[in-house]
């Protein structure tokens, strides 16, 4: 890979829908690192409202954007279900690629991705903006330093809504195809942090149910899991919450500390206990802030560490070989459930 090293970075955006928001507020953040040259949304009035509000070039179609807009990288903010076909098209055109989560809804996409990308020569992305919460950095930096000493055990509760009203905006929304369920859709953050935190996971068995939303996947979903070093967790997720989103949050009980990060979206230190204390213990109430939005404020945070990259200036922290791992503990949280049985990880050798 070529570092760029004397111009802006070039992206295009793809989908400009509810999230492609959030990174059209990153692309301005870094206005002068970056610059975007190129919207693209099968939409017509999504299409419209962007380029209102970016005054750039749109195109309805990905393919006739790599034909002709001069761009170095593609973020795609499409259904997840669209991720592994457009990563490979844009893979082959020699362009980087920025994709949200989940990075595909299929194993086997998700391992196509890495593999096109790798022979093109291009870097790709998956976004994980939450690990840069300013709450998340506090307790990987805890992990990291052994302040728990061995892990016992771990819990992640998502307590959210999603009314009928949001799977009916758009057709893709609750479909096997092109979105997935509650486990893999709103809870995809969380389940990144199972790995990312704790470790990796040897064992899942799962329940999934659609208990009040007319739509084909989970709208609600339980996990038991087992992580290598035998910590012992569990994941709790529905999008039936009454009347609004209720919780976000991961408890770790360790031998020698306890922490729980709550809120809305894991954004308030809520406990925060260790047997050898830090000077930073004092402060670990800064950390928490307020927020109405699930997604938080990572988006301009995480485009940081994707522009030092194509820069040279430094590694990708989540490139597709780390997307893979939230994704296979996704599908094996799938397998679980519509089999009804443990599933053991890694899902091949």
């Amino acid at each position: 890979m070529t570092p760029i090293t004397q111009r802006p970075i070039r992206f295009a955006l793809v989908g400009c829908g509810r999230i492609g928001q959030n990174h059209l507020a990153a692309f301005e953040a870094h206005k002068g690192s970056c610059e975007l040259v190129a919207l693209c949304d099968n939409n017509p009035k999504a299409l419209q409202e962007a380029q209102n509000k970016t005054g750039v070039p749109v195109y309805l179609e990905l393919e006739k954007l790599l034909q002709e807009a001069e761009v170095d990288c593609v973020t795609l903010a499409t259904p997840s279900g669209l991720h592994a076909a457009q990563t490979i098209a844009i893979a082959e055109s020699g362009r980087h690629v920025v994709t949200e989560k989940p990075m595909a809804t299929r194993w086997k996409d998700g391992l196509a991705m890495v593999e096109a990308c790798d022979k093109a020569g291009v870097q790709l992305f998956v976004v994980k903006q939450n690990r840069r919460n300013a709450t998340l950095q506090l307790l990987k930096q805890a992990m990291e330093q052994n302040r728990f000493g061995r892990i016992y055990s771990v819990a992640i509760n998502v307590f959210w809504t999603r009314p009928q009203a949001y799977y009916d905006s758009a057709k893709w929304r609750g479909t096997w195809e092109f979105d997935g369920g509650t486990f893999m859709n709103q809870a995809s953050h969380y389940v990144d942090l199972l790995d990312w935190l704790i470790g990796p996971v040897e064992s899942v068995m799962a329940y999934t149910g659609t208990l009040a939303r007319n739509i084909q996947v989970e709208d609600s979903g339980v996990a038991a899991l087992r992580w290598r070093n035998g910590a012992l967790g569990t994941l709790n997720v529905t999008m039936l919450t009454y009347p609004k989103n209720l919780e976000g949050s991961i408890s770790i009980i360790g031998e020698k500390g306890t922490v729980r990060i709550g809120g809305v979206a894991v954004n308030e230190i809520q406990h925060w206990e260790f047997a050898d204390p830090k000077p930073e213990d004092e402060h670990i109430h800064q950390a928490s802030y307020t927020t109405t939005s699930v997604y938080g404020f990572g988006h301009p945070l995480y485009y940081e560490n994707v522009i030092q990259t194509l820069q040279g200036k430094a590694e990708a922290e989540t490139d597709g070989r780390e997307g893979l791992k939230s994704l296979e503990l996704l599908i094996a949280l799938y397998l679980s459930a519509r089999d009804g049985k443990k599933v053991a990880l890694p899902l091949e050798y």
